[in-house]
């Protein structure tokens, strides 16, 4: 989850049509990039993973600090998962893929898409399964589902299969897990709650390759199967095709990029935070 006009009438005119181009053409662009952002509800997303994050934030008070982060974590958590800076660093990376010169015609393409009867209703089902997913039981029989079907001919299945593929999804998801894996453990190691190597870093990341694949293809395929579950095989198709389009692959390549970027940023700051409380109980 993807006009201008111009007439010279004298030289003085055609004297100032390079400053025109350089304010309203920009202007314009970034108006419609505006418009994507709504049609994708990003602001509605990135709120469903501040949730996520919230919750994620509660175990690692258990698991890091004791339950002891309180009031103070509670603040600093909040902060972090700003959903306006979400939203912000994943418009900056749809900018670079879809407002390049060549792409204008791919960023309507896009808008069109997403904001037609049948795009609409997919951004809806996706966002309301990644919320329902939250929900750990939720998340089990999502999983058990789709381990139901491996290894099956089950046509749904394969179609989802070709979307996964289309995107590169499994290997953006896991390089974007251990990124940001690398991360915290670098806000942790840079806060001074732990004395790490980069190369250290690097190796303890690398060690859970194969659990966070094997994690992360059983996670999306049950999230895929529950968030297309409502749509026709024919609807489903539709989306694909779209997918495989050029405007479609580079929407895929600025989602993943920008939300991966705030992730990254994301689990720097956990990991700071994580290393601030934990030092302070030291003191």
């Amino acid at each position: 989850m993807k006009r201008l006009f111009w007439s010279a009438r004298n030289l003085r005119l055609a004297l100032f049509w390079p400053l025109l181009v350089l304010v309203t053409g920009p202007a314009l662009a970034d108006a419609r990039l505006t418009v994507l952002v709504d049609v994708l509800k990003l602001p509605e997303a990135a709120q469903i993973l501040r949730e996520e994050g919230l919750s994620h934030a509660t175990e690692l008070d258990v698991d890091m600090l004791g339950g002891r982060g309180g009031p103070g974590w509670e603040i600093q958590i909040g902060a972090i998962y700003d959903t306006a800076r979400m939203v912000e660093t994943v418009r900056r990376a749809l900018e670079i893929e879809l407002q390049e010169p060549d792409l204008s015609a791919e960023l309507e393409q896009t808008i069109d898409f997403f904001a037609s009867e049948l795009g609409t209703k997919i951004v809806s089902l996706e966002n309301s399964a990644r919320a329902a997913i939250l929900d750990d039981d939720v998340e089990e029989a999502a999983r058990a589902r789709y381990m139901a079907l491996e290894g099956t001919d089950d046509a749904r299945l394969e179609l989802i299969r070709g979307f996964v593929e289309s995107g590169d999804m499994i290997n953006r998801n896991v390089t974007s897990a251990m990124n940001s894996n690398y991360q915290f453990l670098r806000g942790l190691t840079e806060g001074r709650a732990t004395q790490m190597s980069d190369e250290e870093i690097l190796a303890d990341v690398a060690e859970d390759i194969d659990e966070i694949t094997d994690d992360t293809v059983s996670w999306l395929f049950g999230y895929l199967l529950l968030a297309y579950h409502p749509l026709s095989d024919a609807e489903l198709q539709a989306y694909l095709t779209y997918s495989q389009t050029k405007a479609g692959q580079a929407l895929n390549r600025g989602l993943f990029d920008g939300f991966g970027k705030a992730y990254e940023d994301i689990s720097y700051a956990l990991g700071r935070a994580v290393a601030l409380n934990m030092t302070a109980e030291e003191l």
